[in-house]
């Protein structure tokens, strides 16, 4: 296999409608390789599409330069498509910044398609990979999954190629974190976290008799596939287990959204149907998010990367309990829990005349000492280990989460998608859940006819 370590950038196919470029990237300049050292005075550019992290970055990077001599300029250039935007821009002027923090297994994987990124595969040893968990120790890699992904037409990697590394990690979590306030639950009569999905339900069903008006559940609708991934598929895999469920988005009607498994699936997740926040299905993300920190919702569903956004908008985080979407009682999986994986990673630019100072800065970020130090500020899972008790390293609130996440056939793994056709489309897919719950405008039978259509078209396209 051929590693293309430096590449002219190319146009950004695919990567959104917005961003497709308009004629040839600029050409790349030339990096200093891998061997020529760190120049004193040496200044990085880094952009972040987190606000979150910022302050968190530019602690780490006080240190970094006390320790190497290398500062870090470190910008946040917030929303996603705002990032995505300039990026666009300054890959046409040739002015990309020496490290960005992308999306892992997403943007990572687009931009060193267009030959924006370093492959950074044989830069990254194992003694750097042994600080973090295994289970994403590798995440920003292009697998045989991904690669053959990138094989799909229209796909927005097309072009990478299977062994190339563009990220490391960063930040890992998950999907399928419910939060819920703490003193409502309490006057509800709830002082403790459900532990099944009817025990979830039941305090839905609680709060929402207390707190008529605010007792509900708010999720970012206006992005269907939040509640297919985020609560549908989590309650699902603890209902099966894992064959039976990877099985329901198969083309085998006796297996998938139309066999009793799925009519079954469909009616358990359509308990949660009244205790929707009123007009939930307009909100995205942040707005439903807000919702929940300004106290018009009573339970929010979102991920570990949530914590920190309800901080910075006010919410007493000793207010809030925090637990995973849980299996109904005498499911497949009585002790579900959650895989993590890479949500945000560290990549240099290939147009970076700095590259040993970009390694040097990312393998800072990686120190476990670091790294903790890092979680701490933003309120954001590290990938590093954390031992038995991640409470007394993180705080009470982020260590439960962390404590949360597990591994093996029991944990219910958001980001493995081998199971499902390569054109798979979940917001269409979403949407059609979203006819059933919330809109009530078709049964459980009749929505898992839907998917298994939606689904099945995409199985006729595999090749």
């Amino acid at each position: 296999m051929i590693r293309h370590r430096r590449r002219t950038p190319r146009p950004l196919v695919g990567l959104a409608a917005a961003l497709v470029l308009a004629g040839t990237l600029a050409a790349c300049g030339t990096g200093n390789g891998g061997g020529g050292g760190v120049e004193p005075g040496t200044t990085l550019k880094m952009w972040t599409f987190k606000q979150s992290h910022l302050s968190a970055l530019q602690n780490a990077a006080r240190t970094f330069q006390e320790k190497t001599g290398v500062a870090v300029n470190v910008e946040a250039v917030t929303p996603d498509n705002a990032f995505l935007s300039r990026v666009q821009a300054a890959a046409n002027t040739g002015d990309l910044p020496d490290v960005l923090e992308v999306h892992t297994n997403g943007d990572d994987f687009t931009f060193g398609a267009a030959g924006l990124l370093e492959d950074l595969a044989d830069d990254v040893p194992a003694e750097w990979t042994a600080n973090y968990r295994p289970a994403v120790a590798a995440e920003g890699t292009v697998t045989d999954e991904y690669y053959k992904q990138s094989l799909a037409p229209g796909s927005k990697t097309a072009g990478v190629e299977q062994g190339q590394r563009f990220s490391v990690p960063l930040t890992i979590g998950t999907f399928g974190i419910v939060y819920a306030n703490r003193q409502r639950l309490a006057e509800a009569g709830i002082t403790e976290a459900p532990r099944t999905w009817e025990d979830f339900i039941a305090a839905l069903d609680a709060v929402h008799r207390v707190h008529l008006k605010d007792g509900g559940l708010s999720l970012g609708l206006q992005s269907p596939s939040t509640a297919l991934e985020w609560v549908m598929q989590p309650m699902a895999y603890g209902m099966l287990g894992k064959q039976p469920f990877e099985a329901l988005f198969s083309n085998d009607p006796a297996a998938n959204w139309r066999s009793a498994n799925g009519t079954r699936v469909l009616e358990t997740y359509g308990q949660i149907t009244p205790y929707w926040m009123p007009g939930t299905q307009t909100l995205d993300i942040d707005a439903a998010d807000l919702s929940f920190a300004q106290g018009r919702s009573s339970f929010l569903v979102g991920g570990t990367f949530t914590l920190a956004f309800l901080a910075q908008n006010g919410f007493d985080l000793n207010n809030v309990v925090t637990f995973p979407i849980p299996a109904p009682s005498g499911g497949a999986v009585s002790n579900l829990s959650l895989a993590p994986f890479a949500l945000t990673g560290l990549s240099v630019s290939a147009t970076t005349k700095h590259k040993d100072a970009a390694m040097q800065w990312l393998r800072h970020l990686a120190e476990p000492d670091v790294a903790i130090q890092f979680a701490r500020d933003a309120l954001d899972v590290p990938p590093t280990e954390l031992g038995s008790d991640p409470g007394t390293v993180l705080g009470p609130v982020l260590g439960t989460m962390v404590a949360s996440l597990g591994q093996g056939e029991s944990a219910y793994n958001a980001g493995y998608t081998a199971y499902r056709p390569g054109a798979y489309d979940s917001g269409r897919v979403g949407e059609a859940l979203m006819n059933y719950t919330p809109l009530q405008q078709r049964d459980a039978a009749a929505t898992g006819r839907d998917l298994a259509d939606i689904i099945g078209s995409y199985w006729s396209q595999q090749r």
